[in-house]
């Protein structure tokens, strides 16, 4: 996007650097990377990072509103109501598509919000990697809020230690080693001394928490949450100590209730010229908009891209079950704005948040893209294709 970055990062570029690059996540952690690595960073200019810092900080006005968790009651479903919920979540992730206006401007076009924590071991891990192994133009930074990788780091402890001991302090996952992101795990278990913690391992005496490790029996003082409890019920038999909707003596960082209510749920309630218009399907009274083939449907409590129907039909709304669980959103068209040596690829940007418990509003920190020539953005829609993938995000100063 950056027209001057891309020419140097693309003169620099070879398919042995690729190769090295690529290589050199196995040599650090071995068997660890399971999904496709895109072959470029993305080079956002100034001007269009003001537009998603502006839109970012709109959608986060309207979060750090005193209102906000009322509106937003209803999003936790009431068998996965955890206790012991904050007063704001711990971490969030925007979501925006890179578009053009009308003028032929490059835009930010928000697509999803979560609060819920992103890779933000890896992400910094892969930056780094990208600066060592090709050419990234002076006047760029990948980090948004520290100045420094080290300093990115305590940072980081600061939010998800908070002076504990690393060993008391765990990666909650179902199956860790089975994750497609489970290299941010191992990243993240370097950066920080934790380790990843099956949620079937977990030990419940009272209202205390343990794990083992080495033999030792070890209390756990805070979970950082990486795993989305509605994916226990792909697991129905699942025989544990612990149930997540126990009640126990445990300080969450992420906690589980702000997946839901910062999500596609909280959508309709924004609006700002970089929101695509959205309501919930239930809000239309069946006065749906006769333009259908320039929406998608998406439901609410989903994951990763799953039942999102990009090609809808009034009869799909009209059959739909439970219509308050789905929004319509007008579709928005993602422009080809990275160009690789055989052509241009369309970009998604994910600004990545933290935010401590007694802080007026989150800390921007760093940023994840994702680069695509398929219908879908996201890897598993771009397995056959060159130049597509996860990548890191690179801001002019």
């Amino acid at each position: 996007m950056h027209k001057q970055a891309r020419e140097t990062f693309n003169r620099s570029f070879t398919e042995e650097k690729y190769a090295a690059f690529v290589a050199s996540f196995e040599d650090t952690f071995p068997g660890q990377l399971d999904f496709r690595v895109a072959e470029t960073p993305v080079f956002v200019p100034k001007a269009l990072k003001e537009k998603i810092l502006q839109a970012s900080d709109e959608i986060i006005e309207t979060l750090a509103s005193p209102d906000f968790k009322a509106k937003t009651d209803r999003a936790v479903p009431q068998d996965q109501n955890v206790p012991g919920e904050n007063a704001h979540t711990s971490f969030l992730a925007i979501d925006f598509a890179i578009c053009k206006d009308e003028n032929g401007k490059l835009v930010p076009q928000l697509i999803e919000l979560q609060g819920f924590p992103s890779i933000f071991g890896y992400q910094a891990f892969l930056s780094e990697s990208f600066r060592k192994y090709f050419d990234i133009q002076e006047g760029f930074e990948y980090l948004l809020g520290d100045n420094s990788y080290d300093e990115y780091v305590r940072t980081l402890k600061n939010l998800i230690l908070a002076g504990e001991d690393p060993e008391q302090v765990i990666l909650l996952e179902i199956f860790p080693e089975k994750q497609k992101t489970r290299i941010d795990f191992a990243v993240t278990e370097k950066m920080l001394g934790i380790k990843a913690v099956c949620y079937t391992k977990l030990i419940r005496e009272g209202r205390n928490l343990f794990y083992e490790k080495d033999g030792r029996k070890i209390q756990v003082k805070r979970i950082y949450n990486r795993l989305i409890f509605d994916d226990l019920q792909s697991y129905p038999d699942l025989k544990t100590s612990y149930h997540f909707t126990d009640d126990v003596n445990v300080a969450w960082v992420g906690h589980p209730n702000w997946f839901f209510r910062i999500s596609k749920f909280s959508i309709p309630f924004l609006s700002s010229p970089y929101i695509p218009e959205t309501r919930f399907v239930s809000d239309y009274n069946g006065d749906f908009p006769a333009d259908l083939e320039n929406y998608v449907l998406k439901p609410l409590f989903s994951f990763a891209g799953s039942g999102v129907n990009l090609h809808i039909t009034k009869a799909d709304l009209i059959s739909l079950p439970d219509p308050e669980n789905y929004i319509l959103q007008k579709k928005v068209v993602y422009e080809p704005v990275i160009q690789a040596p055989d052509g241009l690829v369309k970009c998604e940007i994910r600004m990545m948040y933290g935010w401590k418990d007694n802080a007026p509003k989150p800390e921007l920190l760093i940023s994840l893209s994702r680069l695509s020539r398929g219908e879908m953005i996201g890897v598993r829609y771009n397995k056959d294709f060159t130049w597509v993938g996860g990548s890191a995000g690179f801001f002019e100063k």
